[in-house]
């Protein structure tokens, strides 16, 4: 369903598992970032009045999901602690392509999206299935419900702004990307990605 290329590398559940705390603040800074992407998306194209919308809930959902993390952190006696540098992110936002068409650099961003939102949810699926603790379990389920609604609801305006075929091969594209980046990446239980 998702369309990713390389799946996650099954040690990484294995020591996620083991670092609760660790997967829940770098979580925890996901959902922020989450969150100000969209926020980001409406500045820089207020003219678009369907990626405001969309955006506007996105975004609340998002600081909601930031919220919850939180509440999971304080449940368990943990902090929120300093953010962790991303680098599946950032290695991800450098296939953007700079310059040319608004609507081609839009593409890009709303596809780069939408890759973190399937890479998150098919390793929050991972998580609602290994956890051993319950209410974790139920928690991640219900976020990988919601991170596929990103996903999908990304490529959906990125096929409002460009033409199908060119969305899909470009997606494809980014699919190659991301199924490189993941693989030359170290396996860390203490990151979402």
């Amino acid at each position: 369903m998702l369309g990713l290329k390389l799946p996650t590398d099954p040690r990484w559940v294995n020591i996620a598992t083991k670092s609760i705390e660790d997967i829940l603040v770098d979580h925890a800074y996901c959902e922020q970032k989450a969150a100000s992407n969209g926020i980001s998306l409406i500045v820089q194209y207020p003219d678009r009045t369907r990626l405001v919308e969309t955006m506007t809930d996105l975004v609340a959902e998002e600081w909601s999901h930031f919220e919850r993390v939180l509440a999971e952190l304080k449940k368990r006696g943990y902090a929120l602690g300093h953010k962790r540098s991303d680098e599946y992110a950032v290695k991800l936002n450098k296939l953007e392509r700079k310059g040319g068409p608004a609507d081609r650099q839009l593409m890009d961003k709303l596809l780069i999206s939408a890759l973190i939102e399937a890479r998150s949810c098919e390793r929050f699926k991972l998580l609602s299935q290994e956890i051993e603790d319950e209410d974790l379990r139920k928690f991640y389920y219900e976020l990988m419900v919601s991170e596929a609604n990103h996903y999908t609801t990304f490529l959906e305006l990125a096929r409002e702004y460009m033409p199908e075929d060119v969305v899909k091969a470009r997606w494809q594209e980014m699919l190659d990307a991301e199924a490189d980046i993941v693989a030359n990446l170290e396996i860390r239980g203490d990151r979402m990605h």
